[in-house]
């Protein structure tokens, strides 16, 4: 009868029962398109990049050894990557958890028994009693926590869609990092762009300015007008020092994005001789693609199947365990008899342990792992809703911003125009310097603005690819 109970026990412990919900990941209806794309152009003629290289689509070599390095040396990407590690091998504890463990252990002790304890009066009456002894022993043992009610294996499903969801934040600091370091590169390169505009300004109002000074030498000029003149050439030159601000300051965000003190690679990124490309982006697939390959949609729902494999986990409390343990060694305090028949010694139990009345606790941890559920939930459904809202807000930004760039196109244009007649007729006395000099700040302050919303454009496609 203890054969036949024991074998009962043990095949239950290999296909017990796992109480709690079985989880099925939800499924909750999404849009089929993106609202703003029908008016989203396609500036480049190749090919949308693929999407877990975006960055390769702006054929811009500088940014992709940017992006490498920050890849290879950012510290919080390092740190993700141990909370991976940590969360792997926390998975593998929980598995192990399951699973029968042994161990060896051994001694030797040496005894000089005291003949005024208890025990020594009495053995010490004895004959041949002697008072130091050896004593010897090695054992084996075994233990194994039968999982009947499938609460070890409920927290093994637990742990391993937490390693899961590790995973995929790992995954989100590394889409946050690039995109952080491409938005700090646009930064750069805009402002670098805007400090060459101003310097061009400069020259062209020095040039104004030596024109005017040289009417005046010869009676043409007044000196109001070299006042004029100078106060233009002030304006532009006042214009650098924020934009040199800004350089600074992302050069410094670069250099910590890559893992390196300020400084270190700032003299690499040079002035660009010709204007980067957008790359076209492909948003054919849908809000269904996205909801799919988010990291922190993908996050939020292992961190759901986490909550409801702890319901079971929970439940199993309310249910009995049992445990199976074993020894088998050696044990003597006869010297040279450690390994020998008499000294065998072994031991085997089955252990029980069933919560029968606790007032309420196990009540209790159900209740909070069905709410840690509910709350999973929620924080799913509005990760979904947050990252649909994310690429909305992306692709409708990036779309006003190539309808603006088309129009400061065009205003540059006739600013410049308007300009160079001005300037033609003032030299020949058609009209007086102030048209000249309002021409001259309408078309610098197009031309900033033009080159800011180049940039911006730069850092808005980022964003739809980010988001």
């Amino acid at each position: 009868m203890r054969t036949k109970l024991l074998s009962t026990l043990l095949l239950l412990g290999l296909a017990g029962c796992t109480v709690g919900p079985d989880y099925v990941k939800p499924s909750l209806p999404g849009a089929g398109a993106f609202h703003e794309t029908g008016d989203l152009r396609s500036p480049a003629e190749a090919a949308p990049p693929v999407l877990d290289t975006w960055w390769t689509g702006f054929g811009d070599p500088e940014l992709v050894r940017i992006i490498e390095r920050a890849m290879a040396q950012n510290l919080d990407l390092a740190a993700s990557a141990a909370r991976v590690e940590q969360a792997r091998a926390a998975a593998r504890h929980a598995q192990a958890d399951r699973l029968p463990q042994a161990s060896l252990d051994g001694s030797a002790a040496r005894v000089r028994q005291s003949e005024l304890s208890p025990l020594g009066k009495v053995a010490s009456a004895l004959p041949g009693y002697q008072r130091n002894h050896t004593l010897e022993e090695v054992g084996a043992g075994a233990s194994w926590e039968l999982d009947l009610a499938g609460g070890l294996r409920r927290e093994a499903e637990a742990a391993d869609a937490e390693y899961q969801a590790a995973e995929a934040s790992h995954a989100g600091v590394r889409v946050s990092l690039a995109a952080e370091a491409a938005d700090a590169y646009f930064r750069v390169r805009g402002a670098q762009a805007r400090i060459a505009i101003a310097q061009d300004q400069i020259r062209n109002e020095q040039g104004l300015l030596d024109l005017v000074k040289l009417r005046q030498q010869h009676g043409l000029g007044t000196a109001r007008e070299t006042a004029q003149a100078e106060a233009l050439l002030l304006q532009a030159q006042a214009t650098v020092p924020p934009l040199t601000i800004e350089l600074e300051m992302q050069l410094n965000r670069l250099d910590v994005l890559m893992g390196a003190a300020p400084g270190t690679y700032a003299e690499e990124i040079r002035p660009l001789g010709t204007p980067f490309a957008l790359p076209s982006i492909d948003t054919a697939e849908g809000p269904a693609s996205l909801l799919r390959r988010r990291p922190d949609v993908i996050a939020a729902e292992r961190h759901l199947a986490a909550s409801n494999a702890r319901i079971g986990a929970a439940v199993a409390q309310y249910y009995p365990s049992f445990s199976l343990s074993a020894l088998l060694g050696v044990s003597s305090l006869a010297p040279g008899k450690l390994f020998t028949g008499a000294a065998m010694q072994s031991s085997g139990a089955l252990g029980l342990h069933w919560r029968l009345f606790d007032f309420g606790r196990v009540d209790a941890q159900v209740s909070a792992a069905k709410g840690a559920n509910a709350e999973a939930m929620a924080l799913y459904r509005g990760s979904m809703l947050r990252a649909t809202e994310d690429v909305e807000d992306a692709i409708v930004n990036l779309v006003q911003l190539e309808a603006r760039h088309g129009v400061l196109d065009r205003e540059v244009d006739a600013h410049l125009r308007a300009r160079d007649a001005a300037k033609d007729a003032y030299t020949g006395g058609a009209v007086s310097l102030i048209e000249v000099l309002d021409e001259d700040r309408q078309l610098l302050q197009a031309r900033d603005d033009l080159a800011r919303i180049h940039a911006d454009e730069a850092r808005a496609a980022v964003s739809v690819f980010r988001a």
